[in-house]
């Protein structure tokens, strides 16, 4: 149980760092240019989701579906929380700084990319045959071809 919650910690982390280093990349890199820090958004979210299908991929070869994705589910509304509130705080802004539509659109285009991460990650899982599901029929699958059959006599 223990690890289980570091785990969460840790991609709860990880996702939250990617938001501030790309908050300090534009705060410090892009002078007020529009176009840079929509490169730099947009290459956050492009990165958060692609940790987010490794993670998915990692965690759906271990675990079933239910158990790893209230974990991830966890992790990403943390980050999303620490995202979105603290994050601007990093960098002498405020949460509601640019209103509430900023403030929405925030939050909806970190869940659509955290979204598309995983999804992605578990369908290329899925059309592997890599998850859980999937290896425990094949197990089980292999287990009844290895028993011999019972002869029934009359």
């Amino acid at each position: 149980m223990d690890k289980r919650w570091r785990d969460i910690g840790v991609l709860a982390g990880a996702l939250f760092l990617v938001n501030v280093a790309a908050r300090l990349i534009i705060h410090f890199g892009t002078d007020g240019d529009d176009a840079a820090a929509d490169r730099v958004s947009l290459g956050m979210f492009v990165l958060i989701g692609l940790i987010l299908a490794v993670v998915a991929f990692q965690w759906g070869r271990r675990q079933p579906l239910g158990d790893w994705a209230a974990d991830v589910a966890g992790a990403v509304l943390v980050a999303m929380l620490l995202t979105v509130l603290v994050g601007p705080l990093l960098v002498g802004d405020s949460p509601f700084a640019g209103g509430a539509g900023t403030f929405f659109a925030q939050i909806w285009l970190y869940l659509a990319a955290t979204g598309a991460g995983t999804l992605v990650g578990y369908l290329v899982l899925t059309a592997l045959g890599l998850d859980h599901r999937s290896q425990s029929l094949k197990r089980y699958a292999e287990i009844k071809a290895a028993k011999p059959r019972k002869v029934v006599r009359r």
